[in-house]
């Protein structure tokens, strides 16, 4: 099996930070692996000691909370979606519902949680309906099915703004 080091990244942190509005401490996703227009991504996010929630959940037993985990699941999400779209910058995307969640593992520092993320239908009208796994290991640690929005709220810095 390859390390993930070794694996070229579909997309690199500095585009993430392009595409998301999220910053640290709450920027959850490190690095896309694998992206199929349309269809599908793989994520990752490595959970390191150094986590500001670490500090007080929980104190001498760190886990990763599980909304968290969810967190970093609707931000591959995102990342996903703004990718389907031209001038991505212009857009951003909402959270609108999650159903089916399950934690079935810890998450723990030093683990490397992969994200794979399906599109149920497609995307129309800008909703994004999107089934997910969390796996550390090839374990599932938690899963779910979301839906968001994706919404054009922003003008590009290419367009010439005229009085």
């Amino acid at each position: 099996m390859k390390a993930f080091m070794s694996q070229t990244s579909a997309i690199d942190i500095n585009k993430i930070l392009r595409l998301l509005p999220h910053r640290y401490p709450f920027l959850l996703v490190d690095r896309v692996l694998e992206i199929e227009p349309g269809k599908t991504i793989k994520a990752l996010k490595n959970v390191t000691m150094n986590e500001p929630f670490f500090q007080g959940h929980f104190p001498n037993n760190p886990v990763m909370p599980g909304v968290l985990q969810i967190e970093a699941m609707a931000q591959v999400g995102g990342i996903f979606a703004l990718s389907q779209v031209e001038d991505p910058e212009c857009y951003s995307t909402y959270f609108m519902k999650i159903d089916a969640v399950k934690f079935k593992q810890k998450v723990i520092p030093g683990d490397t949680v992969v994200f794979k993320l399906k599109l149920i239908s497609p995307i129309r009208r800008g909703l994004v309906n999107m089934s997910g796994t969390a796996y550390v290991n090839g374990r599932e640690v938690s899963e779910a099915t979301m839906l968001a929005q994706v919404v054009k709220d922003k003008v590009s810095q290419n367009q010439n703004v005229t009085a």
